[in-house]
């Protein structure tokens, strides 16, 4: 009951807030961005460490900086998810701007699913926006569903915005399985910088200058399901605007040597986030396991 009521609460409060102009709504984030950072100090340990242990070579006032670009970014992200409640297509067009979609238009001409790979950086939950450019695809995304069933639901009703088909990250293969069976063609995204439970250290790389463990499951899904795969490289233009270019990883996941997919998105990740860093997910425990070697 309790549950409940603060759900709807919430969403009161954030469906009227939604209809605020971005502008207005940015003054509510810098004011967010206050009591994060300097009042309730949320994870600001874990944010510093892992700034400290990525970027060695910069010195404290430099990491200071960075720090405090982080919270900023991060409290703008809370404001323009909300905003997807009652945002129009004219307005995301502009604010997010893809510059080659007809890449994944190509792939699905030849007969071709896509996955598509990409990071928690500048804003991921306005990346469905491009599925409003195709009509003959079923457009989707991994999710891993909360556990509160009334946050759960406010999310995906946010992610199905534009038309996006969420798909519980258990269900993955299941779903592309039945997608296949239809006849359907699909662009799937994974958000492929999350760390893996401990049961699933099958896979590491140097990134950031340290010993990172990634998921290597959606360069498995792409080979069993003969996709294509697209790297979505993302950039902060200013406040509030993104834009992102579409990078071939491969046209023919099933031909690559194993792990060539998964090393690529490494590679092209972390030059996205040194060329601007304030805006990945730092406050995320990304460096929690270590390796385990043995002899």
């Amino acid at each position: 009951m309790i549950a409940a009521f603060s759900y709807y609460l919430f969403y009161a409060v954030v469906w009227v807030l939604a209809w605020l102009p971005l502008g207005a709504l940015y003054c509510i984030s810098d004011f967010l961005y206050l009591i994060l950072y300097y009042l309730v100090g949320y994870r600001k340990k874990v944010v510093r460490e892992n700034l400290k242990n990525s970027f060695p070579e910069k010195n404290d006032a430099e990491l200071l900086r960075l720090e405090k670009d982080f919270y900023r970014h991060f409290t703008d992200i809370f404001i323009e998810t909300i905003k997807l409640l009652h945002v129009s297509d004219e307005e995301m067009e502009k604010r997010m701007h893809f510059s080659n979609p007809e890449m994944i238009s190509d792939f699905v001409a030849q007969g071709k699913s896509v996955v598509i790979l990409l990071g928690h950086y500048g804003n991921w939950e306005w990346i469905p926006s491009i599925y409003r450019n195709y009509d003959n695809l079923v457009g989707g995304e991994l999710y891993r569903p909360l556990k509160n069933r009334y946050f759960d639901s406010f999310f995906l009703k946010l992610r199905g915005r534009f038309g996006t088909l969420n798909i519980p990250k258990n269900d993955a293969l299941r779903t592309i399985v039945k997608l296949r069976r239809e006849g359907k063609l699909f662009a799937l995204g994974f958000i492929a910088d999350q760390t893996p439970s401990g049961n699933n250290l099958h896979y590491w790389a140097e990134f950031l200058n340290q010993d990172t463990p990634f998921l290597n499951g959606p360069e498995r899904i792409a080979k069993s399901a003969d996709c294509a795969v697209v790297y979505f490289d993302v950039k902060v233009e200013k406040r509030g605007y993104y834009s992102c270019d579409l990078i071939c990883v491969s046209e023919n996941a099933k031909s690559e040597p194993e792990n060539r997919i998964t090393d690529r998105f490494v590679e092209l990740f972390e030059t996205t986030i040194r060329r601007a860093p304030a805006y990945w997910l730092w406050s995320h425990r990304r460096w929690k396991h270590k390796r385990v070697h043995t002899s």
